[in-house]
């Protein structure tokens, strides 16, 4: 089976830094992933090739985050076959993120878009992993890993909290 990678997909560069978390994370899971800047008000065209061609060149999942109109997720989902993962984000221009998460959020009935919290891009990485670790045995494990790691972290939390 051809190993599948994730795009990274946002509207401007000033939404790096939340989406940032998501390549990191994606990093740490062992899953291969590209990242571009894709506009769905400023470069149209290029929207409309990468969603459609996305699936042609080994992506297996797409997160997309974007704020404010926040139209970049649903628009990729409507033209790609592929799962998109939707980050909301709190940009300069949002209405507290409401715009963003609700744009994403409220998608009609054939165009679903996972969402994940405003500025979540950390879970948008954790879900497209899990994603691929349905073909991909070594990506499945490093998530079993990091859960059990979570699961630790939580219980040493809570034994210090004791002491």
């Amino acid at each position: 089976m051809e190993e599948k990678i994730v795009s990274i997909v946002m509207g401007s560069d000033s939404d790096l830094p939340v989406m940032q978390e998501a390549g990191d994370i994606l990093d740490e899971l062992g899953v291969a992933w590209e990242v571009d800047i894709v506009s769905a008000h400023r470069t149209p065209q290029k929207l409309y090739d990468f969603a459609a061609a996305a699936h042609t060149r080994g992506v297996g999942a797409i997160i997309a985050g974007a704020g404010g109109a926040a139209h970049l997720p649903g628009m990729v989902a409507a033209i790609s076959p592929l799962p998109v993962i939707g980050v909301p984000i709190k940009s300069r221009n949002s209405i507290d993120g409401w715009d963003s998460l609700l744009s994403i959020l409220q998608m009609p009935a054939g165009i679903p878009v996972a969402t994940v919290a405003l500025n979540g891009a950390k879970n948008a990485g954790i879900l497209a992993a899990q994603i691929i670790s349905v073909g991909n045995s070594s990506v499945q494990e490093s998530l079993i890993a990091y859960k059990k790691q979570l699961q630790e972290t939580v219980e040493k939390k809570a034994e210090n909290l004791k002491k």
